[in-house]
């Protein structure tokens, strides 16, 4: 069956749905709660689902904004199901993510932001150029610049930030995360893997990450 992709406002969401959400991610190594998952419909304003058959495999939480004037998808809580087919639920979402970009940017570049505490998330940002941090590659400082602008608008704390390794120390509470685990973890990239190495994950430790879809590449979804 297809993967079939809907976005609404998140006001829209009803407890039925959140309860679905939060028990596709019961098992996973983000089990975000129905309380954890409710906050969210007040603090973004679009959520997408994906569903095979009409069954739920994954969800992501966005806004599309301009970010000192510069458009932006700022990606919020997400989690897919782990199935044979997360990697196609994965694209799909995205996919979606970026199709609503450029009908709200038409002919722009548009940034997209990304919280994350295991490197298979990254398989997110494969459609994306400039990925920001990338292996074998000296951020500049507009780079580490965006970097902080996103961990303002997470809601995160500009002190504590390493902007050099794009960490982010958590509180001791259960992180926003876009949650994934690859078919092939063994396939990961080492020095993408180190970027997580030193990450302290039940403490709410995140990478902020960055990655940028050009304005031709995105006409492609229209």
């Amino acid at each position: 069956m297809a993967i079939e992709v809907e976005t609404k406002d998140c006001t829209m969401l009803g407890d039925a749905e959140i309860e679905e959400m939060a028990d596709l991610c019961a098992e996973g190594p983000n089990p975000f709660g129905i309380g954890l998952i409710s906050k969210q419909t007040e603090e973004w304003v679009l959520i997408s689902t994906a569903r095979e058959g009409g069954r739920l495999k994954g969800f992501a939480f966005f806004t599309l904004e301009r970010i000192g004037g510069t458009p932006a998808v700022i990606v919020g809580l997400a989690s897919i199901h782990r199935t044979s087919k997360r990697d196609t639920v994965l694209r799909a979402l995205v996919a979606e993510q970026l199709r609503r970009a450029v009908l709200a940017f038409p002919d722009e570049d548009v940034v997209i932001g990304a919280r994350f505490n295991e490197p298979s998330g990254f398989e997110a940002f494969k459609v994306l150029t400039d990925i920001v941090p990338r292996p074998d590659h000296k951020s500049s400082g507009e780079e580490r610049a965006w970097g902080r602008r996103f961990v303002k608008r997470f809601g995160l704390s500009s002190l504590s930030y390493d902007e050099k390794r794009f960490i982010s120390p958590g509180k001791g509470s259960q992180a926003c995360v876009l949650d994934h685990t690859s078919l092939k973890p063994e396939k990961i990239d080492a020095d993408v893997a180190a970027f997580f190495s030193k990450l302290d994950v039940a403490n709410g430790d995140v990478l902020v990450a960055t990655g940028w879809a050009l304005a031709e590449d995105l006409e492609k979804l229209l």
